[in-house]
């Protein structure tokens, strides 16, 4: 059993307290102390007693008291618009919650039940999936109800049930220390899941002889930890896996007494990896048939494997296949069940665990139960005491949003998500948007992409105003705790979900009522724990008062003990109690390159962003590592097409068009671009990575294959740039320079580490002479301290300062002096000389990219003390670097790599 946790809630001195509560990020579920003082957050810090970070945060969870906002960075009041294109206006919560039970009503009413859907967060806590599945499903009559976890996890869901029966991840955090062989595929835990990286970092250094395998198209940070790296071509995991599983049988290194005794179908699939010797697989897959063999050989003589996996296998048309071919080589070698062992899918969001628990998802009814089951559906009904749940087949994400786009969705309902950033083929999401009758956004934050195609918006509290529970990738149920009230009107995701239902209940179902009497969070735990009662999860015996004694717990949940690991047995819940082999093979991405779209392009997370920004943003510190959108290229190709680093380049894909800054990356391979997934179109102009991005999806799982698109890169041609920066709240002025981003061809506003934001325009000729004094007026640059104008030729060059402070600058035509500038606004020394700056006489300071956000340290000062010839522990002792997150510690290693002193002294 988990020991006891600290005391919830600590006193500090008067006005000051913590709270433990659980990051609101990835799905590695860290535990947080949230610092209040004077009902403000003051601070946050790992929670040394939580089990799944042992007091640990990365970058993100460690700045997580900078996002906290109660000014207009939220959503503080409903609001509401008379009609498209109309401003959205605020009005009362208890107008705007009648205006959402009416619409619901009306289109129940003259188009039946399915002309509503539901489209949910997996940010969500697990009892605000509760009651808008309880919603759906048994009150609006409904299986319409899906969440944005199918954009990251229904492979990994469909991969488990398919082979072993279950959603049911049967590893924990505990086996990193205990594998022998680790294979990484599809993650970059560096980036993605850090803090369980420098778990895996630690115990490969206290057991020098783990191996860990990583297979990735890039070579990330997560690549260059590895023992071995396979940078398989994207969409070819399937054939890798076939190949490492073909060189374990012609070599004995599989385990035929646990083939025998605990799995089926073994036969259809050695027949079927026959053909995939390494050599052909090398042709496939584009890695080297010797290193296939090593794989398979630290693989199949492991004392124990475990395999980490994410988005690059889920987020494919094969997703389900690639998962399966994975959990292939484990049933195999029985590496299942065992300490050290198993197939262990990193979940991407705080509580896609939990929502798939309780039935959030079109595919899923509570307690992994069903819809396609009459059984599961009967019991789920005598559970909720209603007749019948819905039989139709509901709505997954993308099925939709074709069928609002098709007008079969009337009143479509957004909680917690940003679809018009977060979905491929944006053009057609947003097409949808608008054909759509209304549309009801559930949101926190201000300036979301989605909050433009709402007629009403229901405002909601967000981490750390809410309380419920969470469920980690290791099946680990964690408490949230509330360290603040929630500002303006802005109520719990569950609480505004049950005050429409009860609307909704007295105009369409008036005996019904009374399933959404709930007195708080607690009643809708109890209830959603009860239906798991005698399922693969069973958690029926846990409540908040069992958290609040012993901690998270990790499900099943059975006679006050949680289970670290499943099917130790080796019975797995299947009808014949065995897993399954599944005889799957290897099929092409959806889209191949052509002439016409040469690159393979590939998208995914950066190590200090989440999702669509929306938190992250609020954070100076979490801007620096990265602060632009930028294709990745490898040099040759970047040489190919004539450009120089930096140089505006646009991509095309067969469904839209984006322009990014080019930038060589010899971890890209040649032919392949990479682009982060984070910036959209509240950041920048177009639609943002996912205008290319395609929507094909895996025919049993339906999740889009966003780890793939055919695309090709040209020069922009766009002769005519500019440059600005502003001091102030990044947020607001945000929100205040946005219509900028309409008006040009390239065009980024961005918040920086230094507060305020960075304007970049480009175009192919200079604008007219009254725009460009539009553009100073926006910048409160019509008078400066400094200026040298020629707006003939399309430059101008202003800067506004005072008592060697900048406050703002813009450079149109003429940006020589903008990385002085950047360097001066970060805190750097004043120019001697402005006017000599600006007129080109000098060049003023070189501006460094942050390393490490946590201690502000820069390139060049981690490159200068490698001159000096520090190591990387007196880097970390002179600079600090490190000694945060660690998360900058690979990028370090790499620099020193790189540097001939370090090399010297090696």
């Amino acid at each position: 059993m988990d020991m006891p946790m600290a005391r919830r809630i600590d006193i500090r001195h008067e006005g000051e307290r913590e709270v433990a509560s659980i990051c609101c990020y990835c799905g590695t579920g860290c535990g947080v102390r949230v610092q209040v003082r004077n009902d403000t957050v003051v601070g946050v810090r790992g929670d040394e007693s939580h089990p799944a970070n042992r007091g640990r945060l990365c970058s993100k969870g460690l700045a997580l008291a900078d996002t906290v906002r109660r000014d207009g960075a939220r959503v503080l009041s409903a609001q509401w618009r008379a009609a498209r294109g109309q401003p959205l206006r605020d009005i009362g919560l208890d107008h705007a919650l009648d205006m959402a039970a009416d619409r619901l009503a009306g289109a129940i009413g003259r188009h039946g039940p399915d002309s509503v859907g539901f489209y949910l967060s997996g940010q969500l806590l697990t009892e605000d999936y509760a009651v808008f599945n309880k919603l759906a499903r048994a009150l609006a009559g409904t299986n319409n109800i899906d969440t944005n976890s199918r954009l990251c996890m229904s492979s990994a869901v469909s991969g488990y049930k398919r082979t072993l029966g279950a959603d049911a991840p049967p590893a924990c955090y505990d086996d990193l220390e205990l594998a022998d062989t680790v294979l990484i595929a599809g993650s970059n835990m560096a980036y993605a899941h850090p803090v369980l990286f420098r778990r895996l970092e630690a115990a490969r250094a206290s057991r020098p002889g783990m191996k860990v395998i990583v297979a990735d198209p890039r070579r990330t940070d997560t690549a260059a930890f590895a023992d071995l790296h396979l940078p398989l071509a994207p969409g070819s995991d399937v054939a890798l896996f076939h190949a490492m599983l073909n060189v374990m049988l012609r070599e004995g290194l599989v385990d035929p007494g646990y083939i025998q005794r605990h799995t089926e179908g073994f036969e259809a699939l050695r027949e079927r990896v026959q053909a995939y010797t390494p050599d052909a697989a090398q042709r496939i897959c584009g890695v080297p048939a010797r290193d296939i063999v090593q794989a398979a050989r630290w693989f199949g003589q492991a004392g124990a494997a475990l395999s980490l996996y994410t988005m690059g296998l889920n987020q494919s048309v094969a997703g389900t296949d690639k998962n399966t071919a994975l959990i292939n080589l484990h049933l195999a070698t029985g590496q299942i069940g065992r300490p050290g062992a198993g197939p262990f899918s990193l979940t991407g969001q705080p509580n896609a665990m939990g929502g798939r628990e309780a039935g959030g998802m079109a595919t899923l009814l509570p307690g992994h139960r069903d819809p396609a089951s009459a059984k599961d559906r009967a019991d789920v009904a005598r559970l909720w005491g209603v007749d019948k749940p819905p039989e139709a087949p509901g709505a997954t994400a993308l099925d939709m949003f074709d069928a609002v786009l098709e007008g079969r969705i009337k009143v479509l309902w957004i909680a917690a998500t940003n679809p018009a950033q977060s979905l491929p083929d944006q053009a057609r999401v947003r097409a949808a948007l608008e054909r759509a009758e209304f549309v009801i956004v559930q949101e926190a934050f201000a300036g979301t992409e989605t909050l433009a195609y709402a007629d009403l918006v229901l405002p909601a509290a967000t981490w750390p105003e809410k309380s419920g529970t969470v469920t980690n990738s290791e099946r680990r149920i964690s408490r949230v705790r509330a360290a603040i009230a929630p500002p303006g009107d802005a109520q719990s995701d569950w609480r505004l979900a049950q005050a429409v239902a009860q609307r909704l209940a007295k105009s369409i179902a008036p005996d019904k009522a009374g399933l959404f009497a709930y007195r708080d969070e607690s009643e809708v735990f109890a209830e959603h724990a009860r239906m798991t009662a005698g399922r693969d999860l069973d958690y029926s015996a846990l409540d908040y008062d069992a958290l609040a004694r012993s901690g998270p717990q990790q499900w099943p949940y059975r006679q006050g003990q949680g289970a670290a690991r499943l099917y130790a047995d080796g019975v797995f819940p299947t009808a014949s109690g065995r897993a399954r082999f599944c005889d799957v093979s290897w099929r092409p991405t959806a889209e191949t390159v052509s002439d016409e779209f040469p690159l393979q392009l590939t998208t995914g997370r950066l190590r200090d962003h989440w999702h669509t920004m929306a938190r992250t943003s609020l954070a100076p510190a979490l801007t620096q590592h990265v602060e632009e959108p930028c294709v990745s290229l490898h040099p040759d190709d970047l040489r190919r097409l004539d450009l120089t680093p930096g140089a505006l380049v646009r991509l095309h894909s067969p469904r839209g068009s984006l322009v990014l800054p080019a930038q060589p990356d010899d971890a890209v391979r040649p032919s392949q671009a990479f682009v982060p997934m984070h910036w959209g179109s509240a950041f920048m102009a177009g639609l943002g990575v996912n205008a290319l991005t395609n929507s094909a999806s895996d025919p049993i799982s339906r999740q889009p294959e966003l780890k793939f698109s055919a695309v090709r890169a040209e020069p922009a041609g766009l002769a005519w740039q500019a440059a600005a920066w502003r001091q102030g709240d990044g947020a607001s002025l945000r929100a205040r320079l946005a219509p900028w981003l309409g008006r040009f061809d390239y065009a980024v506003v961005l918040p920086v580490g230094a507060g305020g934001v960075r304007l970049r325009l480009a175009a192919r000729t200079a604008p007219d002479a009254g725009l460009l004094r539009e553009l100073a007026d926006a910048l409160d640059l019509r008078r400066p301290d400094v200026a040298y104008d020629d707006p003939a030729r399309g430059c101008l060059r202003r800067v506004a300062a005072g008592q060697g402070e900048l406050r703002a600058f813009l450079l149109t035509g003429d940006l020589r002096a903008q990385d002085a500038l950047l360097a001066w606004a970060a805190g750097g020394e004043a120019p001697a000389s402005v006017a000599a700056l600006l007129t080109g006489r000098v060049s003023g300071a070189v501006r460094s990219r942050t390393i490490c956000v946590c201690k502000g340290v820069s390139e060049a000062a981690i490159l200068d003390g490698l001159e000096r010839g520090c190591d990387l522990a007196a880097l970390k002792e002179t600079l600090g670097c490190g000694t945060g997150c660690g998360s900058c510690v690979p990028e370090i290693k790499s620099l020193m790599e790189r540097s001939p002193a370090a090399q010297a002294m090696a």
